[in-house]
């Protein structure tokens, strides 16, 4: 695989290229364009899945973005060492009937040699919010 710089052993500087990436793919809401960042066959826990391989993390983010309206994340390097990288995150965002959600954890993710995700373990809560009391504000592109 083509590398994907920046690679391990990650600097302060690297390390936070890397979750800056990492927020602009997710805020896309593009399940393929995110899916590249992983190795063909990268682990997954989220809350309570288990996904393995790149196509079970497509069809995950299809059905998280399909449910999980106006998504606006934004992620903040926490720690890293070598091939290792731990973020806090926040998003939001809205369900079909309108009620506002905020959600906020902590992800750990390491990578291969080429830069490529391997491994990423989310715990995540949530927490309902009413509308005014939003962080992130975001137009939706034409």
């Amino acid at each position: 695989m083509t590398p994907r710089p920046p690679l391990p052993p990650f600097t302060e500087e690297t390390a936070k290229q890397k979750v800056q990436m990492a927020e602009d793919a997710w805020n896309s809401r593009d399940p393929e364009r995110v899916s590249l960042a992983y190795t063909p066959d990268t682990e997954w826990r989220n809350r309570d899945e288990f996904l393995n391989g790149r196509e079970e993390v497509k069809a995950f983010l299809t059905r998280k973005w399909a449910k999980e309206t106006d998504y606006r994340l934004k992620k903040t390097l926490w720690a890293f060492t070598g091939n290792r990288i731990a973020v806090r995150f926040e998003y939001e965002w809205h369900d079909e009937s309108g009620q506002w959600w905020r959600s906020h954890g902590n992800e750990n993710w390491e990578f291969d040699e080429n830069g490529y995700m391997a491994k990423r373990f989310a715990s995540i809560n949530d927490q309902p919010i009413r509308e005014e009391d939003r962080k992130f504000r975001w137009e939706r592109p034409a």
